[in-house]
């Protein structure tokens, strides 16, 4: 640990002309006591460091005593601090070693490209949460990273989204993914390319055979062949429905995995009598939208909007919103002290 301390403190040094015990102190989670042992220790090492006190003192190495790592352009500097939200390193537990290694980037950047890539990583934010994305289940990717370094088969105990009951699998991890803030396994089960939601694996043991991929894939292929999968599934379900215009955008954000297209405003030309031109209130305005859900059942996720969107077609649709409208008001007419009866 004081090695890896001692590194850090020289190339912090190398990236600024001089920079206080207190702050080295606070960036490396040590007294400031530490700190000034540490500089001792450096420089018994025969690296030019030296301390001044005083209100603008702190700690500096000799002018000239750098290293450069020559080749980067000002590009590939600022590209290299432009990185995901550190949620996604905290999962695999490389924190630390993140920032240990863009200090180390920092020191050996060529002076001139030192000032945009530090301004690029203070001033770009990478967050691949979506929005109201509500508290996730912590997943414990041990046992799944061991596996995939590893190159061993797990067996794990699965339960799919929507059921109750867990699946038992052997499979062949190629790697992990992180989309959307949501760690995946891709693996092969019986030859054929699976997806697993980290956080509804409940258990998994790394076995000590070795795994069995596919030859001449990797990672990426497999990936790349589950996206196409999930996302070109075909609907079962077309549905049209109406949209009020002030609620596209909400609309949108919502229901953005069923939605095709919008085909535009139903809401008339806007023209007066005699031809001119009305003002139109948006609550009037309504947008034909194009849907397409997996089963029936999922179109009750448009009854969240109320009054605001009214399905089309078919008819199918419009009879189980019904039939789920009834039973909330079935449900919340009943004198609030009696027995509930299950939904339907």
């Amino acid at each position: 640990m004081k090695s890896d301390r001692l590194l850090s403190i020289l190339l912090l040094l190398q990236t600024r002309a001089r920079v206080s015990a207190d702050e080295l102190a606070t960036r490396l989670e040590v007294s400031t006591r530490t700190i000034y042992r540490d500089v001792d220790s450096l420089s018994a090492a025969g690296v030019p460091v030296y301390a001044e006190r005083g209100r603008h003192g702190g700690i500096s190495l000799l002018p000239g005593f750098r290293t450069d790592v020559t080749g980067l352009t000002a590009d590939e500097a600022r590209a290299l601090f432009v990185l995901t939200a550190q949620g996604t390193h905290s999962a695999l537990g490389l924190d630390g070693a993140l920032g240990s290694a863009l200090r180390k980037v920092m020191a050996a950047l060529p002076a001139p490209h030192r000032p945009a890539a530090e301004l690029t990583s203070r001033r770009i934010l990478v967050d691949p949460e979506r929005w109201l994305g509500g508290q996730r289940t912590a997943v414990d990717l041990d046992v799944l990273t061991t596996a995939v370094f590893t190159d061993r088969r797990l067996r794990i105990v699965y339960r799919h989204g929507g059921e109750t009951r867990s699946h038992r699998y052997t499979v062949d991890p190629y790697g992990l993914v992180a989309k959307a803030g949501t760690w995946y396994l891709v693996a092969d089960r019986r030859g054929r390319p699976r997806l697993f939601r980290a956080d509804r694996v409940q258990r998994a043991q790394v076995t000590e055979a070795p795994v069995q991929r596919r030859t001449g894939i990797e990672l990426g292929d497999a990936w790349e062949e589950l996206r196409r999968q999930v996302e070109n599934w075909a609907p079962d379900v077309p549905v049209r429905a109406k949209v009020r215009q002030s609620r596209l955008e909400m609309f949108r954000r919502i229901v953005g995995p069923f939605m095709l297209r919008a085909e535009g405003d139903d809401g008339g030309s806007g023209a007066g009598p005699g031809g001119e031109a009305a003002d139109i209130d948006p609550e009037h305005v309504w947008v034909t939208v194009h849907l397409a859900y997996p089963v029936l059942r999922a179109v009750r996720q448009l009854l969240q909007f109320g009054p605001d969107v009214v399905v089309l077609e078919p008819e199918a649709a419009r009879a189980e919103l019904a039939r789920a409208a009834s039973a909330v008001t079935a449900l919340y007419a009943t004198d609030g002290d009696a027995p509930l009866s299950p939904s339907r």
